[in-house]
């Protein structure tokens, strides 16, 4: 079992720095409320110890209800005069205590971490702990928000941790300035928690993700991890880490999209728009260059440039690279320089059909925009966009496509884990477009019928009790119950929802675009797209057991015991016959 971590050390620090202060307060008062005790009154005998108790304690708070229960004498009033001023500098002194307390760097941190422990166990449900809130953990934490999915966010830089509190998430998103690797703030973020859904690792620093997602492992074998990586060493390294470990590399991710919307263009614009990215449309039309056209340059020969590189030669296509380094595998048209006006010229651009700007620098491949596109207005344009505050510059580049590591990272990421049977579906339109050129325009009508205008919604439906308790029910009294019957409006059953189904799970089946006459069971899967509204009713019918029953039926349940009687009497059968459909009776 893993070694439970020390307890929080605000107590510790309070007491170690407010100790002398507090002793001091006590010693100043003792002897105060002991000397007022001693010293004789008027008539000769002195006040008792509650009396003296009384007076020097309602002298601390500057009331001051006179000379109480009688009259002092001289030597009473010598000895206030005394304890007022001893007793108040004694109080300057343990206030500035508490000020050098509260200034304190650790104790800030104590109660920082203290309040994040506390706000991580009020989480409600389950949650994602979220290493890194740069560019991409940024994009996903608003993704998981917006899909209504708390996270716990660590990250080493303190102004991302206090811009996360200015941030309008619709779900907690509690965060503490750490080091993510240090196994004590992985386990006050939760990582040992059941609700604890994974870790997901999206440091800047390749080798502290390792380390992340390795002390995660060790803490809870069984919990699930995603880890940000663009190296084979540390690709091989999670590899060993055991079952349900994951790493994302944005640029694999992106090469082998390209490669298949150089043969179905659609494909990419589909993903766009699942991904509601700002300006896609079902109606956009990619010019994307066909392999049979002619010659790409890449520019930049770095990680991004060379999966592109694999990808564009590994399906014929000639390409060109330029980059001040000397190769480090055989390519045939290598130039080595930057991409300037003469470089583009050397490597062909008046002939080539597209090119791509893969530096990490913003600057350079803005330049390498604006050269291409005066040596050749026409050709198609990739640009690497490193920093996502640079957003309107590269909006205004007018490219062709944009690509984000950030984004590319933190949509793969959120729809691994909102739509794992995505990738499968994807696979399966390029399969479809190879045999049926038409198969994806016929998609594209059936979208654009469906949701008009509507943003897209991915939704992975598990049919299992705690998802749908309605539906278990129905089964339970023997209900068969068809694909089509869930998608029904449940404010007008003769209306379907604005989803579509892309993929159905039958154990180890999967069944593409069912139809609506497909029977579910107990433990399918479903990745459905609709608009928010849609999944929202949709989820009503399949938890509300009278809601379903009339978009299956038809009919109208009776809701109490003397209703269901009166109607069985008018109707003579059984009024909670989920095999009666309202077609069927005419």
């Amino acid at each position: 079992m893993p070694t439970v971590p020390q307890s929080n050390p605000v107590t510790y620090i309070v007491l170690r720095e407010m100790r002398t202060p507090l002793l001091v307060l006590i010693c100043v008062y003792s002897v105060a409320i002991i000397g007022m005790a001693l010293v004789p009154g008027r008539d000769g005998q002195p006040m008792s110890l509650f009396h003296a108790f009384y007076f020097v304690m309602y002298t601390a708070t500057t009331t001051g209800f006179g000379e109480i229960p009688e009259t002092f004498s001289d030597a009473q009033r010598i000895w206030a005069i005394v304890c007022l001023f001893v007793t108040v500098i004694a109080w300057l002194y343990a206030i500035g205590a508490i000020i050098r307390l509260l200034q304190n760097r650790f104790f800030q941190l104590a109660v920082d971490e203290m309040r994040f422990a506390r706000a991580v166990e009020r989480l409600p449900g389950k949650y994602y702990i979220l290493c890194g809130f740069g560019d991409t953990g940024s994009l996903l934490a608003r993704g998981l928000s917006d899909a209504g999915i708390p996270a716990v966010i660590l990250d080493k830089d303190e102004n991302r941790i206090k811009a996360l509190q200015l941030r309008d998430y619709t779900v907690p998103m509690p965060g503490l300035c750490c080091d993510a690797s240090v196994p004590r703030f992985l386990i006050e973020a939760g990582v040992e928690s059941p609700y604890c859904l994974g870790v997901i690792a999206l440091t800047h620093d390749e080798e502290v993700n390792l380390k992340i997602a390795a002390v995660s492992r060790l803490l809870n074998p069984d919990v699930r991890i995603i880890a940000m990586s663009a190296s084979a060493f540390h690709e091989e390294t999670l590899a060993t880490l055991g079952k349900d470990t994951h790493f994302v590399d944005p640029f694999k991710v992106f090469a082998k999209g390209l490669g298949g919307a150089i043969g179905n263009p659609a494909l990419y614009v589909l993903n766009e728009w699942l991904s509601r990215a700002k300006g896609a449309s079902l109606e956009r039309k990619l010019n994307m260059p066909s392999k049979s056209q002619g010659h790409w340059i890449i520019c930049g020969y770095g990680r991004m440039g060379r999966e592109l590189y694999n990808i564009l030669s590994g399906k014929g296509i000639a390409t060109a690279v330029i980059d001040p380094h000397p190769p480090d595998q055989d390519i045939e048209i290598y130039i080595r320089g930057r991409a300037t006006a003469k470089t583009l010229k050397a490597a062909g651009i008046d002939r080539a059909v597209g090119i791509v700007a893969a530096n990490d620098d913003d600057g350079h491949n803005l330049s390498i925009l604006i050269n291409a596109r005066g040596l050749h207005p026409n050709i198609f344009m990739i640009v690497r966009q490193n920093r996502h505050h640079n957003e309107i510059a590269f909006s205004a580049a007018d490219a062709d496509i944009i690509m984000q590591p950030s984004l590319i990272t933190a949509r793969r990421i959120l729809f691994m884990l909102q739509a794992p049977l995505l990738r499968p579906f994807f696979i399966f339109l390029l399969q479809c477009h190879k045999d049926h050129p038409q198969f994806m325009e016929t998609l594209f009508q059936r979208l654009k019928k469906t949701f008009g205008r509507a943003k897209p919604h991915l939704f992975t439906l598990n049919l299992e009790s705690e998802n749908a308790l309605a539906l278990t029910a129905a089964w339970e009294q023997g209900a068969e119950i068809k694909l089509g019957d869930i998608l029904r409006d449940p404010r007008d059953r003769t209306s379907r929802l604005s989803i579509v189904p892309f993929v159905l799970r039958k154990g180890q089946e999967l069944i593409y675009l069912p139809d609506d006459s497909v029977l579910l069971e107990q433990g399918d899967q479903l990745l459905l797209c609709g608009t928010e509204s849609a999944l929202r009713l949709l989820d009503a019918s399949l938890n509300n057991i009278y809601m379903l029953f009339y978009v299956i039926t038809g009919r109208e349940m009776p809701r109490g015991y003397f209703m269901r009687w009166l109607r069985r009497k008018l109707e003579g059968a059984d009024v909670e016959n989920w095999h009666v459909r309202q077609e069927e009776m005419g």
